[in-house]
């Protein structure tokens, strides 16, 4: 084990908390740190903390804000009778950059998953149905992943919005079972969703 200082060894068990950054890739980033000017560690500090501080969910759609609404709700040149349900704000973000969805979100904040002790409650489905049924919704997509939990999550919502009347689809070809959607590409996000089925 390397002789680090005590304020080091700190720093790299708080960089290990992070997905994907295991001990080598902390000690790579402090490396990085060290050898930095203070005032770019200053502003990457001083970001860190706004983010924290102020990036909270959307209150319509649970997508990520700074506001009481996200950019995407604000937007009046959305189409505000479609909704495409997805798990997680990253999903959002994949989906926008496919850059053929003209629609809002309803952000979930995860899936059903009962190994992990995650039931329907611990999802935004209250606020999804209230959407719907106050909003004169035409269309909803269900976008979640194509693993276990995300089809689970798709047949729980299905039999909740079928009764409701509202057309209902699934995206599509191109994404691989088990997969997520943050990863897929752009492509296969916009061929996706062009060839959604209906449920």
């Amino acid at each position: 084990m390397a002789n680090y200082t005590e304020s080091i060894e700190k720093l790299i068990e708080n960089l290990i908390k992070f997905p994907g950054v295991g001990r080598r890739s902390a000690e790579r980033i402090i490396s990085y740190i060290l050898g930095a000017p203070k005032d770019e560690i200053k502003n990457l500090s001083e970001a860190i903390s706004k983010v924290k501080a102020s990036v909270r969910f959307c209150s319509l759609c649970h997508n990520l804000s700074e506001e009481e609404l996200c950019k995407i709700c604000q937007d009046s040149r959305r189409q505000k009778d479609v909704i495409c349900i997805v798990e997680k704000p990253s999903d959002v973000t994949a989906i926008e950059k496919a850059g053929s969805f003209t629609g809002v979100y309803h952000v979930l904040l995860g899936s059903i998953s009962p190994l992990e002790g995650r039931g329907p409650s611990d999802l935004k489905i209250d606020s999804l149905i209230s959407r719907i049924k106050q909003n004169n919704i035409k269309e909803i997509i269900i976008a979640t992943d194509a693993d276990i939990e995300g089809e689970t999550t798709s047949l729980y919502l299905t039999k909740l919005i079928k009764p409701l009347g509202v057309k209902l689809s699934r995206i599509g070809l191109g994404l691989p079972v088990g997969s997520n959607l943050e990863y897929a590409d752009s492509t296969t996000l916009s061929k996706s969703l062009e060839s959604r089925r209906t449920i």
